[in-house]
């Protein structure tokens, strides 16, 4: 099962707390597969694979524009956030998913905005087989890596975009979500960069795996303002553009608020990873269910369940029982 919540803006430091608290109750297992939905403020992030040449204003440019700036352990090159664009941080233990076309990978990486893994250390279920393969998913019957499920939080974005009319595909070593592809690039289909001088980026996607848990996750532009990306060279791509939900659809006016794109992104991803999901309705009601999987947790440790056989169970029925079970025939008088 996949839990979510919608948390509206949230600042960006807050969010990254948020994130530690969560990968720890998730690697304890006091909570399950949670996914944060949200939106922050102005603010650019570094990844660890980011230059900082990418960053094309001052930080005096920045300051006066109300952008912070934040390096993180993310993989990829530096994004943008916010107002407008849906965030998603997916706090998944990758060892509880399973896809029978994923290929095993390392459970301790970053997977970057450019497909690739760094070591460091609409579907229900059964109905699989409709699906055609993912790119670069390999059929293997085991659990997911790192790679494998980024390429399904593309697919989740991608089915995302087309409930509203907005056909999207993939660029092969360009992780994300694009529009303007040619059509037999839509959908499941991968991209050569050099096959294709199309492409607006629509989603960035960088994650960071420790432990096999998840943190960090997509960015989908919905209603942000575009001019915020004159601030960077988006995932350090400089030739292709980026665009949004409201640049992209015929009538912007119809795009729902961002709340209820969030419902339908988690929807989305209960199809995809094929999971049911639950929509929690706060952070106190998530560290409730922690606190209360603690406390049961502990009990467990303080009250074992008895071993068998008991001290006091004989291991042999006892003579007078036996009889009883099988009394002797009487013999019959003449």
């Amino acid at each position: 099962m996949i839990q979510y919540l919608y948390l509206g803006c949230v600042d960006y430091a807050d969010a990254l707390r948020l994130q530690s608290e969560l990968v720890a109750l998730r690697t304890e297992g006091r909570i399950g597969n949670t996914l944060l939905l949200l939106e922050h403020p102005p603010v650019l992030t570094l990844g660890r694979n980011a230059r900082r040449a990418n960053v094309l204003a001052s930080d005096e440019l920045l300051a006066q524009r109300g952008v912070t700036l934040h390096e993180i352990n993310r993989g990829g090159d530096v994004t943008y956030h916010g107002p407008g664009q849906l965030i998603g941080y997916p706090i998944f233990d990758l060892r509880s998913l399973r896809n029978a076309r994923a290929n095993s990978g390392p459970l301790d990486s970053e997977a970057d905005a450019f497909g690739s893994t760094r070591s460091s250390g609409s579907r229900r279920p059964g109905s699989e087989a409709a699906t055609p393969p993912l790119p670069g998913i390999r059929s293997s019957g085991g659990r997911l890596g790192p790679v494998d499920f980024v390429r399904l939080i593309e697919e989740s974005l991608i089915r995302l975009c087309g409930e509203f009319g907005v056909p999207t595909g993939r660029i092969c070593q360009l992780t994300g979500v694009w529009s303007g592809l040619p059509s037999e690039y839509t959908g499941t289909a991968c991209a050569a960069p050099q096959s294709v001088s199309q492409g607006r980026k629509i989603a960035a996607i960088g994650i960071h795996v420790a432990r096999g848990v998840t943190s960090h996750g997509f960015a989908f532009n919905v209603t942000t303002d575009l001019r915020d990306f004159q601030l960077i060279n988006p995932c350090g791509i400089t030739d292709r553009p980026v665009t949004s939900l409201a640049r992209e659809v015929p009538d912007p006016t119809t795009i729902p608020p961002l709340e209820s794109i969030a419902h339908r992104a988690a929807r989305q991803f209960g199809l995809v990873f094929n999971q049911q999901t639950l929509a929690v309705e706060n952070l106190g009601a998530l560290r409730a269910r922690a606190s209360s999987a603690e406390a049961a947790q502990e009990s467990a440790a303080e009250n074992p369940p008895p071993e068998f056989p008991a001290d006091d169970t004989p291991l042999q029925v006892p003579p007078e029982i036996e009889r009883l079970r099988n009394p002797k025939p009487r013999p019959i008088s003449a």
